[in-house]
């Protein structure tokens, strides 16, 4: 266990923070730590696996390759599930689960492909066991298997993770469409808010005036008070047999900060005071409830918190508008894609929030100019399966036409 191959998966757009991150909790660098499309790749050891699971804001699950070969049929991938020696990772009184992914695969069904890497596992357990084999549960398995298929390699994984890692542990309240806690991380080192290379917050006071159920700022807050992304949560490995209690109670009694260090402001509000309390409550039990000052209102009628800072927000579009940010009954905003709620927005922080900078993530590339702002930079990032871009917009008073003039 000192010398295994973590994938690391993580939201497009996300690679290079996330290789930040990952340098910073295992020190791996150079070819041990390499930055792939839709991941992060590390050579490191067992503790190292248990660390990241424990400290990553930014990875999706952190996976084990356990094989990684060429392949042309079902009967291939059979041969390569054949010989991975699974006995060393579960038992067959444990129950199992295969997810199988694929990008252009020549194979006709990923079903039958996944059936095939199934029957393989179960018959090496067989062969190794006296005939006893585990079982397959989908809901609830106590080891999760991922195959990845390309074109012609098959890589198998085990998954240390158990729930994604985006489930932090905290959020039992939530609204229609929550953010989740993976991509508000993203977004705080996007920022520059957080540097995720030296764990590092800005002095500055951070805002979400469309908070919902208080996903930005709770993140941030934990990150400012150095709480551990998973101290809330269980994790797969822990039914792995490679586990040992005490390794992992050492590991998390080190991840808890001898004195928090001394955390900027923060502050969040929503036009839904339904949604304030779900943040309320959300940050109570994420351990930040002190950090952060959550009140009711309009995103169109707040005044600053501080006289300068930084805002961090995914407003609402489409659909969500009514929950993120426009009070109800507001006809002039109720547009099909929320072009006045932008535009009034925009004018809001013209007139009210000169010295602030404004980070903005939406599907909607041309909101700039529906803004009628510049921006100073746009980070290309991914929200699921809905590609976005993350804004900048450096607020003065007036008009960014009048600027110019």
């Amino acid at each position: 266990m000192n010398d295994l191959s973590l994938f690391l998966p993580c939201a497009a757009g996300v690679e290079d923070f996330l290789a930040q991150e990952v340098h910073a909790l295992t020190g791996r660098v150079g070819q041990d730590l390499l930055t792939l499309r839709g991941g992060v790749r590390v050579r490191c050891d067992w503790r190292d696996a248990l660390q990241l699971n424990l400290h990553s804001r930014l990875a999706q699950r952190v996976l084990i390759e356990l094989a990684h070969a060429p392949y042309r049929s079902e009967n291939d991938l059979y041969a390569i599930a054949s010989g991975v020696a699974w006995e060393i990772w579960f038992t067959p009184k444990q129950t199992f689960k295969i997810e199988t992914t694929a990008q252009h695969s020549p194979l006709q069904s990923l079903n039958f492909a996944t059936l095939r890497i199934k029957d393989a596992i179960a018959d090496r357990f067989r062969a190794k066991a006296g005939g006893v084999r585990p079982s397959i549960e989908t809901q609830w398995p106590d080891c999760r298997v991922f195959a990845h298929l390309t074109t012609d390699t098959c890589t198998l994984y085990i998954d240390t993770s158990g729930e994604p890692l985006f489930k932090r542990g905290w959020r039992q309240d939530k609204g229609d469409a929550p953010l989740k806690e993976t991509l508000a991380a993203a977004m705080l080192a996007a920022s520059g808010w957080w540097n995720p290379e030296t764990g590092a917050v800005a002095a500055q006071p951070l805002y979400d005036p469309c908070c919902g159920s208080g996903t930005i700022a709770i993140e941030a807050a934990q990150i400012a008070a150095g709480i551990a992304a998973g101290s809330l949560r269980r994790f797969g490995f822990e039914k792995l047999l490679p586990f040992q209690a005490h390794v992992w109670s050492a590991l998390k009694a080190a991840s808890v900060p001898a004195s928090p260090p001394q955390a900027p402001a923060i502050f969040g509000s929503d036009v839904s005071h339904r949604m304030v309390d779900f943040a309320e409550r959300n940050a109570e039990r994420a351990g930040v409830a002190s950090a952060i000052q959550f009140r009711g209102g309009d995103a169109l009628q707040r005044m600053p918190p501080a006289e300068s800072g930084v805002i961090v927000l995914n407003p609402p579009y489409g659909e969500r508008i009514e929950v993120g940010g426009v009070a109800r009954g507001r006809e002039d905003a109720q547009t099909e894609d929320g072009g006045e709620f932008f535009v009034q927005l925009a004018s809001h922080w013209k007139k009210n929030y000169a010295g602030w900078t404004a980070w903005v993530l939406t599907p909607e590339l041309q909101l700039p100019k529906r803004m009628r702002l510049k921006e100073s930079r746009r980070v290309p990032m991914w929200n699921g399966p809905i590609e976005c871009r993350l804004f900048r917009f450096d607020m003065v008073a007036g008009s960014a036409r009048g600027k110019a003039a």
